[in-house]
């Protein structure tokens, strides 16, 4: 079955690259630089405000990270340090520097899940570039407070809590999000900084645990798995952001690609790659999926081809696909060819100058909340410049 579908994804990225349109991809130099002169508008804006830019609201007004806690707040300082990287302009470090520093105190928040998507981006590539021990003690610690949500009996590390807001509505005990899946990065990161096992253990626990519940036969994956704390008995499984509980949301499948991508990374476990591959499969066969590669927001949404396409999910999945293309014996080299050239797009990259500054218009952040579509994200964004220097990497 295993050779079936790598044989079957190949010949899908031979008739993409065979039977589309020949198209000439731009690489990722050019890319980078467009995104760098789009973004210095965005920089400037965010220097004038001194907040974080998360996405233009129904005015096409900035609208900043919400105050307090906002799991967005590491993509715009993680943005500007792939722009350091790409140019060594001390302007996008110091942006870097300047815009994760007002919420390093969140490092101590034990009251939500986000900490890897925040440190990581942020601080973990400052950590990265530059070596920098104090970025690298601000993940420690974020990450002694993510494994705070671990609960053993259940194996996974609680994703919202469910006390207040509309968490709260769902009858919910102690729910998993597919999204979680990027938070253990940090986790693994964090192993190999202290030498101790108690990080990764705990990352790769959670990761096995849903690989085991979260995914149907078909490799797509459910939203939100909700368990017995007690027990660690599954209750249900549903959706929070996508069409219905058995649908399938374009961006939960691009954070379990995603996911089981980086866990093969730090792990070599082949089943993780296994899953990664056939998330890949089921996603880039689907019928609902464009000629483009840019998927609907969910795969199953009633009113396609009339529904919002979802550009964060096909960044996320691209810059996923980058790394598992080095891992597998199969080629995905077409298929990243395709979704980079189609982001790159007057479709979907906004015109130099235009869009307050955000590189990539078009995405969605919760349809069944009414909250964020058919806008620019900044995590839209940041994981478009990961693939990008991802790409530029392999070349």
């Amino acid at each position: 079955m295993k050779y079936f579908k790598l044989i079957t994804i190949s010949l899908l990225c031979l008739v993409l690259f065979f039977c589309t349109k020949k198209e000439t991809v731009p690489n990722a130099e050019q890319l980078l630089g467009k995104a760098e002169t789009q973004l210095n508008h965005l920089l400037q804006a965010a220097e004038k405000a001194n907040d974080i830019p998360r996405t233009l609201n129904a005015k096409k007004e900035i609208h900043w990270i919400n105050k307090g806690f906002d799991w967005t707040e590491g993509f715009f300082p993680g943005s500007c340090w792939y722009l350091y990287e790409h140019t060594g302009d001390e302007k996008w470090r110091k942006a870097a520097e300047k815009f994760q520093a007002p919420y390093e105190s969140h490092k101590y928040n034990i009251d939500n899940h986000d900490l890897g998507f925040i440190f990581n981006c942020s601080y973990g590539n400052g950590y990265r570039i530059t070596q920098n021990p104090a970025f690298k003690e601000v993940m420690v610690t974020a990450a002694d407070s993510l494994i705070t949500r671990f609960n053993p009996k259940v194996g996974c590390i609680q994703s919202w809590n469910v006390d207040k807001g509309w968490q709260s509505e769902r009858g919910w005990k102690f729910p998993v999000i597919v999204d979680n899946m990027m938070n253990l990065e940090l986790l693994f990161e964090v192993s190999k900084l202290t030498n101790n096992p108690k990080y990764a253990n705990i990352a790769i626990t959670h990761a096995n645990t849903t690989l085991q519940n979260h995914f149907r036969p078909d490799h797509s994956s459910y939203h939100v798995v909700d368990y017995d704390p007690e027990t660690g008995e599954v209750r249900s499984k549903e959706t929070a952001q996508g069409y219905a509980h058995e649908s399938s949301w374009a961006r939960g499948q691009a954070w379990g690609l995603y996911g089981y991508t980086l866990c093969y990374r730090f792990t070599q476990n082949t089943e993780y790659l296994k899953l990664a591959e056939n998330i890949a499969s089921f996603y880039l066969q689907h019928e609902n999926l464009p000629a483009d590669l840019i998927p609907y927001w969910d795969f199953n949404a009633p009113n396609i081809p009339e529904e919002p396409r979802d550009v964060s999910a096909a960044a996320i999945v691209v810059s996923a696909l980058i790394e598992l293309d080095a891992f597998t014996s199969t080629s995905y080299r077409p298929v990243i060819d395709k979704i980079l050239s189609s982001l790159a797009s007057e479709t979907y990259s906004a015109a130099l100058g235009e869009n307050k500054g955000f590189v990539l218009d078009h995405s969605v952040g919760s349809i069944p909340h009414g909250a964020e579509i058919d806008v620019p994200l900044n995590y839209a964004d940041y994981y478009y410049l990961e693939a990008l220097t991802r790409n530029k990497q392999q070349f």
